[in-house]
C-alpha cells in the first residue's frame, strides 16, 4: 500500500490517549494506531451516507418509535440522545 506523510494537530489528551495505547500494544505506531483511526471514520462516515441514502428512498427519517425499536434489535438498549433532538 502506498503512505503519505502528514501533519496533523490534535488535542494533548487524545495524543496521551494514542500513545497509550501503543504502548499497551494496541497499535505498532502512532502511526499505525492515527492511520486505523481514520480508516475507522471514513467507514463509519460512508455508513451513516448510505443511511441517509436509504432513508431518502424509503420515506425519511425514523419515527421515535421506530428508533426505539431499532435500538432494542441493535443495542439491546435504547441510546443515549443529544440535547438538540
Amino acid at each position: 500500500m502506498t503512505t503519505a506523510k502528514i501533519a496533523v494537530t490534535v488535542p494533548e489528551l487524545v495524543l496521551r490517549r494514542a500513545r497509550g495505547a501503543v504502548r499497551r500494544g494496541k497499535a505498532r505506531s502512532l502511526s499505525a494506531y492515527v492511520s486505523a483511526a481514520l480508516v475507522q471514520k471514513s467507514m463509519l462516515d460512508d455508513l451513516g451516507e448510505m443511511l441517509e441514502e436509504m432513508l431518502a428512498r424509503t420515506g425519511g427519517p425514523l419515527t421515535k418509535a421506530e428508533e426505539r425499536a431499532a435500538d432494542l434489535v441493535l443495542n439491546g438498549a435504547p441510546r443515549r440522545r443529544s440535547p438538540q433532538r
